[in-house]
């Protein structure tokens, strides 16, 4: 049986799809299972063991005819006898149909025509959980399984390389991320905490705890962040990950992940690494597993993430 699983969105997004998988995995053990993603998530599979080949569609850009038609190829020439789908578009439920996939599964709603198994789309709810409904369209009733990846050998060696380089592989280390992101920017979602607030953290858990190490995350989009907060800040610590695999097995190593929410976030529930994450416009209580004291939101109630208070985090922090 081969099945495939059609992804837009974010590496978030695709972390969040992660437990989706996993139950399709389980449910049909000797199954083949592949995804279509954005360009910009392929790297997320590095820590997925449930799935053989990652393909890429870019499904927010402006296709045309022949976009359409070259995806409609790569589908048609690996017969898929199942196909689930979490975006809405209905070309893209109009291709599966057309290719002859017998079971089509997708979110109910106005335009899903093409759709033969669709589920109702309950957003009310922790995202991963809404993905996870998916799979009642098979009539599967499993509960959704919690958020997990596998983190390649070499990955985990390289982080253990990087702490023993940063002098922090036996002290424990506290992880910052800032939460930069250009997407969000030109959405014009701020999710950005005040670089001067982020200082009174800092300097908060520097006098209380001066013998533990802080360390900035340096993604590709935080280059400005990270250098206004080591101009503000003395004895930060930074680490530039150059793939999940290793971003992941760097949070793994944290004796505590504050961040925004963003990708990293996400991949810090999966580890288990306890969590406090900050929320301005997004909602902490659809992006967190629900009922949890290892993974803490907290929201800003103006939806402007800068309105949180120093006071409220360092509370969080030092209960944990």
């Amino acid at each position: 049986m081969r099945i495939l699983a059609l992804i837009p969105g974010g590496i978030g997004d695709q972390i969040l799809f992660f437990p989706t998988l996993k139950t399709l995995k389980d449910q049909y053990p000797k199954a083949v299972i592949d995804v279509i993603v954005e360009p910009r998530s392929k790297n997320a599979y590095r820590v997925c063991p449930h799935v053989k080949e990652v393909l890429v569609f870019d499904y927010k850009d402006k296709n045309g005819l022949a976009d359409y038609l070259n995806l409609l190829g790569i589908i048609r020439d690996r017969e898929y006898e199942l196909a689930v789908t979490l975006g809405r578009n209905w070309a893209v439920g109009f291709l599966l149909w057309l290719n002859g996939i017998p079971n089509r599964v997708g979110y109910k709603g106005p335009k899903s025509w093409f759709i033969n198994n669709p589920v109702e789309l309950k957003t009310e709810q922790y995202a991963a959980y809404m993905y996870h409904d998916l799979v009642h369209g098979l009539n599967i009733t499993n509960p959704c399984p919690p958020l997990s990846i596998n983190v390649p050998k070499e990955d985990i060696q390289w982080a253990e390389s990087e702490q023993r380089r940063l002098d922090i592989k036996e002290s424990g280390y506290i992880l910052i991320h800032g939460g930069s992101s250009a997407l969000a920017k030109t959405k014009g979602i701020d999710k950005i905490y005040p670089v001067a607030k982020w200082q009174r953290i800092v300097e908060d858990v520097q006098r209380k705890q001066p013998n533990l190490p802080i360390v900035l995350l340096n993604g590709p989009d935080d280059q400005e962040w990270t250098a206004e907060m080591l101009q503000l800040c003395n004895n930060l610590k930074v680490i530039s990950p150059p793939d999940i695999g290793k971003l992941s097995a760097f949070i793994a190593g944290a004796n505590l992940m504050l961040c925004t929410d963003s990708a990293p976030m996400h991949l810090s529930v999966a580890v288990g690494t306890y969590t406090i994450a900050l929320f301005g416009p997004t909602q902490a209580d659809k992006l967190l597993p629900p009922n949890s004291d290892r993974f803490i939101g907290i929201q800003s109630l103006s939806k402007n993430i800068a309105d949180i208070s120093t006071e409220k985090i360092l509370e969080k922090m030092w209960q944990g």
